[in-house]
């Protein structure tokens, strides 16, 4: 199925050996594997799709633009979708071709009655964080501290892997409305100028300034640094500060039962106390 406004990017289901080599070369340049080291291999691509898991291949005027590759999975007693990689080809920032392929994931999963899609993504990084809470609808829920152990691809090598763990409610208000376009991120400022309470600020050189512990059913708002990738290419020492410090302060408040369901323009994540979440 092919599902949403996105103009020319077109998705449909990898079936074929030829693709399944092409997504796996896209995942090897996306994160710039070391020859003979790609991320996932040609025949697990065959392998799953023709299990019945999800692989998918989205399409610009004939050429292959991104991909993604999910399996079902059993969490909490009930199945989900766990969705492993999604990536658009270097050179296609602004196509849309994350939203078509997540959307298609979407549609996928309800045709087959499954209501939730997980998966976990780098904190650090503003754009994935806003993609996926505001473009999506998904909350961020849970910490993992260096979850996939030292990781030897050109993006995440030189750090550990820390990721946040999202669930999408796909029939949930939050993704309905993401569906429509219709969601407003917070106003952050609005809500400092107000008084609200900063787990961990961002200082006048872009360095994380560790806040206050969350207090008890108040909102809280987290800093994310403005451009992580330039800084483990150029200051690592200072990557290494930031992860240090979102651990403590947005993995704390995640632990505690707070849960990030927005993040602002100027990238601060909203998260919610345990007593206003539906």
């Amino acid at each position: 199925m092919r599902e949403g406004p996105t103009g020319a990017v077109t998705v449909d289901p990898v079936t074929d050996v030829a693709d399944a080599e092409t997504v796996a070369e896209l995942f090897g340049r996306v994160w710039a594997a070391e020859p003979g080291n790609l991320p996932v291999r040609r025949e697990l691509i065959v392998a799953m799709a023709s299990s019945g898991a999800y692989v998918a291949v989205a399409r610009h005027g004939g050429r292959v633009v991104g991909a993604s590759l999910a399996w079902f999975g059993l969490e909490d007693d009930r199945p989900v979708l766990h969705s492993h990689m999604t990536a658009a080809s270097p050179g296609e920032a602004g196509r849309g071709v994350g939203l078509a392929l997540k959307r298609h994931q979407r549609s996928w999963c309800l045709e087959r009655g499954v209501e939730e899609i997980r998966w976990t993504f780098d904190p650090l990084v503003r754009r994935n964080a806003w993609f996926n809470l505001t473009k999506l609808g998904a909350a961020v829920t849970g910490y993992a501290v260096d979850f996939y152990g030292a990781l030897p691809d050109g993006i995440n090598a030189g750090d550990e892997s820390d990721r946040v763990l999202v669930r999408w409610d796909l029939a949930g208000s939050f993704a309905v409305a993401a569906a429509a376009g219709d969601v407003t991120p917070p106003d952050a400022e609005g809500l400092l100028a107000a008084g609200a309470l900063v787990v961990l600020g961002l200082g006048p050189d872009g360095e994380p300034v560790p806040g206050d512990a969350p207090v008890p059913g108040e909102l809280v708002l987290c800093a994310t640094p403005p451009d992580i990738e330039t800084d483990r290419r150029e200051r690592p020492g200072h990557a290494r500060e930031w992860r240090q410090a979102l651990r403590s302060a947005l993995g704390g408040a995640l632990e505690r039962g707070w849960r990030a369901t927005g993040i602002s323009r100027s990238g601060w994540y909203v998260l919610s106390p345990p007593e206003a979440q539906t």
